[in-house]
């Protein structure tokens, strides 16, 4: 396996997204909105939830999802809290027994050399991150400071194995992954082994793989049913074509997914015009096991109708150089015209099919070679 330092352009970000710069940028229509933005994030905002409560059930999955600053905020404030809860408890304890007025030497104090608020709070971070400088210790004179020295070490345990926790699941997150998993910018439309397919391409920038990786697409519509309910965010799954076989993808260079427009497909009735017209949304997700860490991940992305190009296909993008296959990353998201007719694989497949089409492509084709032929010889072209 090649690796894949170094074959990325600069002019390539190292996102989720690969497009070719040199290509023209399209934008959604004005009052459209997306279900799925380009980069993966879904754009749907939850409002009027009345039970936040919820939230609160699961503490731990609510501290993973909050934002790195607000993380970091509560880290640092449960520690702080716990020091000065137990600093307090430590200075009563040491005020109740009279540690902080006698100091005579017959006299045996429950925590040795605390004077102050200060000096029990500096023992209590001493308990809790057991740093133990040798200064401040307990004595056998109380019981209640032993209770006590025991409950905050169990508290310290437990702040520690949440916040760590927390600290490593947010660094580990499975969407930190998925940067490097890329999709093409455009998704196209084309004939491809005689029937017209909707393509997209995929790929992995790193060298570790994505193990057992699936694809599946879905398209997003507004529908009515039978029975006249509007569904706004109608969400189809259309069938896809695996280019390696049945069971997953084998994502080690590049692939191209297609999923063929039949008769079975919601995009079986739509032809290069309507899809100008309609608000029509492919949604690609891509799924699988991170191989270094075991963590299952997922990339996704979504094209509109301007994101879909009609009669292109992708170019290709591996080659064999000295016995060993490199992949050229800046032809990643190239397409180039192919001749594909602008009907709908339905009336594609009243028309007689993809054979008829061909069969008059190359008609025409003779028709103006022949023309062109013609007016060579009569000094006309």
């Amino acid at each position: 396996m090649l690796s894949r330092k170094g074959l990325i352009p600069e002019d390539y970000l190292l996102t989720r997204l690969a497009e070719d710069v040199l290509q023209p940028k399209f934008k959604a229509k004005a009052g459209k909105a997306r279900f799925v933005s380009k980069n993966g994030t879904c754009n749907v905002a939850h409002t009027n939830i009345r039970e936040q409560g919820r939230f609160l059930q699961d503490v731990f999955t609510t501290l993973v999802d909050l934002k790195w600053l607000h993380t970091l905020i509560i880290f640092t404030m449960s520690f702080l809290c716990s020091w000065l809860l137990f600093g307090m408890i430590w200075w009563l304890v040491a005020f109740a027994h009279g540690d902080l007025d006698q100091s005579g030497d017959d006299f045996i104090p429950c925590v040795t050399d605390i004077h102050s608020f200060s000096s029990a709070f500096l023992f209590s971070i001493e308990v809790q991150v057991t740093i133990g400088f040798g200064g401040r210790m307990i004595t056998e004179e109380c019981v209640s400071a032993i209770i006590i020295l025991i409950v905050q070490n169990i508290v310290g345990l437990v702040i520690n194995a949440i916040m760590l926790g927390c600290i490593f699941m947010k660094t580990a997150q499975a969407n930190r992954r998925a940067e490097t998993l890329i999709f093409s910018k455009h998704a196209v439309i084309s004939i491809r082994n005689n029937k017209l397919c909707f393509m997209v391409r995929i790929g992995d920038l790193r060298k570790s793989m994505i193990i057992s990786a699936t694809v599946r697409m879905q398209v997003v519509k507004r529908t009515t049913t039978e029975e006249g309910e509007v569904v706004p965010l109608d969400q189809i799954d259309i069938h896809m074509d695996n280019p390696v076989g049945t069971n997953g993808i084998f994502l080690v260079s590049p692939l191209i997914i297609c999923h063929v427009i039949d008769k079975h497909s919601p995009l079986y009735e739509m032809s290069a015009s309507d899809l100008l017209h309609e608000d029509v949304e492919v949604i690609v997700v891509l799924e699988g096991v991170v191989e270094t860490t075991g963590i299952t991940t997922q990339a996704r992305t979504s094209y509109v109708s301007e994101e879909i190009l009609w009669g292109q296909r992708f170019v290709p993008t591996v080659s064999e150089e000295d016995g060993m296959y490199a992949v050229d990353y800046s032809k990643f998201g190239n397409t180039m015209k192919v001749p594909t007719p602008c009907c709908s694989a339905k009336k594609l497949d009243e028309a007689g099919g993809i054979a008829r089409f061909k069969m008059t492509e190359g008609v025409t084709l003779r028709a103006s070679v022949r023309r062109r032929r013609d007016m060579h010889l009569l000094g006309l072209g």
